[in-house]
């Protein structure tokens, strides 16, 4: 239970916790919009609805273009408690089982890359069928199932002990959630929703799959990141002098290790920035410390 509670208590602070992380920020969407959808006992019905259109994805395509962002934004909004507690429990229980593998960022990846295939598929389908009428969708169930279908793929054989039933394994938990939102597809209730839930299940199901032959999906989503990191925050930089050649070249005798590039510096900062000091290699210490001294 203490583990848990860290877990949230210093999720920025602790390496590899993606998982907390996405957690609390679904928790202060929901409570935020929650807070702003009383604006309107305030003669703010206008403002309340503005901000709340922000997270929710429409299915009219020309409307979404204007609001592009939403492909994003609805997958950490909620409709009700029991869809977000359901929600969070699930993306627990397995971005921890994924992440204990395959480590913090790669969830980030997958959890970005289903939301947007559960968007495209509610685009298309309500494009494909516009006697569907208008639409709207909101949760973060394609990017969760993501994360549940890749886990499977890579532990089909992991067990959760689940009340009343005993060990169970992810496997057929995983077959369980295809077979819902499969049914919910073709009896008509949530069309859209159900369609987003397939869409992220085979998202899933490709990520670990090209993950396994080596191939990661989910680069781009780490340098957009890393991108939009380095626009609100100045890059550290280390100061980096050169001595004079003789000491220089006694110097490289005696380590071999002490002449760093600044881009090798700059590399070793991102990493420290992304996944903590202790994710480290030896050497990438070493060069770290050696460069500091200079």
């Amino acid at each position: 239970m203490n583990t848990v509670f860290d877990d949230f208590k210093n999720a920025w602070q602790r390496p590899n916790n993606a998982v907390a992380q996405l957690i609390i920020i679904n928790v202060i969407v929901f409570v935020g919009l929650f807070v702003i959808s009383l604006l309107r006992f305030v003669g703010l019905e206008q403002v309340s609805i503005f901000i709340q259109k922000q997270f929710i994805i429409p299915s009219d395509v020309s409307e979404f273009l204007f609001r592009p962002w939403t492909a994003i934004t609805y997958a950490f909004n909620h409709d009700g408690i029991m869809h977000i507690l359901f929600n969070m429990l699930a993306l627990y229980w397995f971005g921890k089982v994924f992440t204990d593998f395959l480590g913090s960022q790669k969830l980030i990846n997958l959890y970005v890359i289903g939301a947007l295939a559960g968007a495209l598929a509610f685009l298309f389908l309500y494009t494909l069928i516009p006697s569907l009428g208008y639409g709207m969708m909101v949760g973060a169930s394609g990017a969760i199932i993501a994360i549940v279908i890749a886990t499977a793929t890579f532990l089909p054989d992991y067990r959760f002990y689940l009340l009343f039933f005993g060990p169970v394994k992810i496997i057929y938990i995983a077959i369980f959630y295809i077979f819902i939102s499969l049914y919910g597809l073709l009896s008509g209730d949530n069309v859209g929703g159900n369609l987003a839930h397939l869409a992220g299940a085979l998202v899933g199901f490709v990520y670990a799959k090209q993950l396994q032959k080596g191939n990661e999906l989910g680069t781009w989503v780490f340098k957009f990141m890393t991108f939009i990191k380095n626009l609100s925050k100045p890059r550290p930089k280390i100061k980096v002098t050169h001595r004079n050649k003789t000491k220089s070249t006694k110097t490289t005798k005696k380590s071999g290790k002490s002449n760093v590039s600044q881009d090798e510096i700059d590399t070793i900062l991102d990493k420290i920035s992304e996944k903590g000091y202790e994710s480290l290699t030896k050497e990438e210490k070493e060069k770290l410390f050696n460069a500091s001294k200079k």
